[in-house]
């Protein structure tokens, strides 16, 4: 056979040659003949098939293939070479590939054994099918190998959102694969985005990891929950390290490009890092790499490479790969970093558009809930606010933009902006839905909203309830009667041309009105009204735990009812306001019209003397009347129709006076030579709290006092 006609096999179905020197960076190439460059007709066989049938079908039957225009001596065939992947299918025929022959498959990759771990006997044999030199560990000699090892390695340190996740996925990826334990220092605090940090540079050792020192029968380690924690490397390093302007870390970290521990730049800056007690954790020789981690912008940690003595040490090549961890890495935190902010604002934004804290209004109990519908989407338009009326009323207002976005949490604020200025205004219910539609179609032509809005009286024990497209209130009965209200329902906010209707209904004291959003009914296992009975049952079963007398406490009850939420019913936010109805009895209130003549202030000394005697207030009586007389003074002055003096009795005394004048008074510091304009000023200085608020029909000046 001519020598010429030898040829190397392509270079991807390259693959080490049984007996080979592991050390050799790619392996022995599989060298096979191919036909020389005469062209021969082949023989026929005798069964009408050509040599090169003949010829395939001795390979697949293990047979040496012979080349075209030889002749195979008859008898028994000598024993074929031993190949990597030794048996019929990993056999080539040595024939020159014609258009239609079937190309051989690769030979798949031989799993490399960890480094510095005895391998039981076989198991060589069984990785690679061939056979490996004893006391020889080969770990990711090929390229090829490193290959695969990055892109697995990357793969799950870009599956982490957050910033523990990715430095957990960068310590487990190469730990015990590519090192045998790892420490991973980050600036403290870490920069965001553009921002220029102050002060001086600080790194924190923020995560730890190392191979176990036990080992299982197999030669492999202990999985990852049966690891010890990594104490060793956390007691000997230092946890803070302040890099010095133009040390020797500095300059390494600003050379970005790892470095092996035994360079002379590492050597100088290891100590710096890892602190005093640190260098007795490096071992001798390039069994250590030093990886600055550099985002988008700036330098933001650095990480260090392990390997223990009895394994083989780093490869130049192996600078590469930590260079590759590395990068990803910090592009890694700085995504990270960048969403965790971003999702911070999201949920300062949300938070903020929500009441702080919720008012303590006369006759009524309230408590809320707000959840966003997923960590992922911490913004919505849902929202609940309580907003105290005069006449010690409160408005109750619940509220969903449809969406889950910036966009809609910002037109949510403006909505609510624009209900409280409505409720301060004292309109109707459905008036106040009136405007609101009005606001939404100014705002854009798809901003929708449900809405309902309700203003409860505890001197009447009433409620007022208009609603626009939104899930029905529920309300809680004292003997433990779960309802729900029969509101219409209307059309959503931002349709435009819609009349709203408002329903009047009991309030009695004891009960409990519940509004929601669409959230806690529906989700992609149940629709609304499926959610809205499921509640009313809950209700009912959380107030048979109380008894029939005693109403269960608010926030207990609150998270009750957002128990009743599965795995899979939290496709939306959640907002959720609960009121319990004291009310305030009849025998509480004292109410008088007063004609606006000179006589009323006088007339009204003497009723707000006779309600105090008959409460048992007689301590309050000076104040009462000094304030009241200023009060009516003030309004009989300006009115023309009949003035109205109403007292409070709850836990303070509070006295209203309302007229037909719509300028509300302001405190001002009057002059040594006025007349007036010390009316409030005295208000002011003796009452608890004091206020003025505008009406339809003008105008309410009402103060507080203490009750002894």
């Amino acid at each position: 056979m001519d020598s010429k006609g030898v040829t190397e096999q392509p270079t991807s179905f390259e693959r080490p040659e049984t007996g080979a020197d592991p050390a050799e960076a790619r392996g022995a190439l599989v060298r096979a003949s191919t036909p020389s460059t005469t062209h021969t007709t082949p023989p026929h066989t005798p069964g009408g098939g050509s040599a090169l049938s003949a010829q395939s079908a001795q390979a697949r039957a293990g047979d040496t293939p012979s080349t075209p225009g030889t002749t195979t001596p008859p008898g028994p065939s000598k024993e074929p070479p031993v190949i990597a992947g030794n048996g019929p299918e990993h056999s080539q025929p040595s024939v020159a590939a014609e258009p239609d022959a079937h190309r051989p498959r690769p030979v798949p990759e031989a799993i490399p054994p960890q480094p510095g771990i005895e391998q039981p006997p076989g198991s060589a044999e069984r990785r690679t099918g061939g056979t490996v030199q004893p006391g020889r560990p080969t770990p990711m000699r090929r390229d090829g190998d490193r290959l695969r090892f990055v892109g697995a390695a990357t793969r799950r340190i870009a599956r982490g959102i957050d910033l523990d996740e990715i430095v957990m996925g960068l310590c487990r990826a190469t730990v015990p694969t590519f090192s045998d334990a790892i420490l991973v220092y980050l600036r403290d605090p870490l920069p965001v985005g553009d921002e220029r940090p102050t002060g001086p540079v600080v790194l924190r050792l923020r995560r730890t990891d190392r191979i176990p020192e036990e080992r299982d029968t197999e030669g492999g380690f202990l999985p990852a929950q049966q690891q010890p924690e990594p104490t060793e490397l956390a007691t000997v390093t230092a946890e803070l390290c302040e890099v010095r302007p133009g040390g020797a870390l500095a300059e390494v970290l600003r050379g970005v490009r790892p470095v092996f521990a035994d360079a002379p730049a590492a050597r100088a800056a290891l100590p710096e890092l890892l602190g005093d007690d640190g260098q007795s954790i490096i071992p001798d020789g390039q069994r250590a790499i030093l990886a600055p981690l550099r985002g988008r912008r700036r330098v933001i940690g650095a990480a260090v490479f392990l390997r223990r003595p009895e394994r083989l040490a780093f490869e130049p090549d192996d600078l590469l790969v930590a260079a590759q961890l590395a990068t990803h890495s910090a592009l890694g935190i700085d995504k990270a970093v960048l969403y965790g902010r971003e999702a911070y604002i999201a949920d300062e934004l949300q938070r903020t558009m929500l009441p702080e804290t919720l008012p303590r209004p006369t006759g009524v109990r309230l408590a809320s809930r707000y959840l966003p519908a997923a960590e992922t989407a911490r913004v919505g338009g849902d929202w609940y606010d309580a907003i105290p009326l005069p006449g010690s009323r409160v408005a109750l207002v619940v509220g969903d933009v449809m969406g889950h976005s910036m966009t809609s949490a910002a037109i949510m604020g403006q909505l609510r902006t624009t209900a409280q200025t409505l409720a301060g205004l004292d309109l109707p219910p459905q008036e106040v839905l009136h405007h609101l539609d009005e606001q939404a179609q100014r705002l854009g032509t798809d901003r929708m909203a449900t809405c309902l809005y309700a203003v409860y009286d505890p001197v009447s024990h009433r409620i007022t309830i208009a609603n626009a497209g939104h899930p029905p209130p529920v309300l809680l009965h004292l003997g433990g009667r779960a309802e729900v209200l029969r509101v219409p329902a209307g059309a959503p906010i931002g349709v435009g041309g819609v009349d709203f209707e408002a329903v009047e209904l009991d309030a009695p004291a004891g009960a409990t009105l519940l509004l929601y959003t669409d959230g806690l009914v529906e989700s992609r296992l149940r629709d609304v009204w499926t959610g809205i009975e499921q509640l009313r049952e809950k209700l009912a079963a959380t107030a048979q735990l109380t008894g029939p007398d005693h109403p269960p406490p608010l926030e207990a009850l609150c998270d009750e009812v957002l128990d009743m939420l599965g795995p899979g019913d939290r496709d939306d936010d959640i907002a959720l306001l609960a009121a319990r109805f004291d009310g305030i009895a009849p025998s509480d209130v004292a109410y008088w019209f007063l004609e606006p003549e000179d006589a009323a202030p006088g007339r009204a000394r003497r009723l707000a003397r006779r309600a105090l005697s008959r409460w048992g207030l007689e301590e309050l009586t000076d104040s009462v009347e000094l304030l009241v007389s200023e009060v009516v003074t003030n309004a009989v002055r300006y009115a023309s129709r009949p003035v109205t003096l109403r007292l409070l009795r709850t836990d303070v005394l509070r006295c209203e006076v309302g007229d037909d004048v719509p300028q509300l008074p302001r405190l001002r510091q009057a002059r040594a030579t006025d007349e007036g304009g010390r009316g409030l000023y005295l208000v002011n200085r003796l009452a608890r709290r004091w206020g003025a608020t505008r009406l339809s029909t003008g105008k309410v000046v009402w103060f507080e006092l203490n009750r002894g």
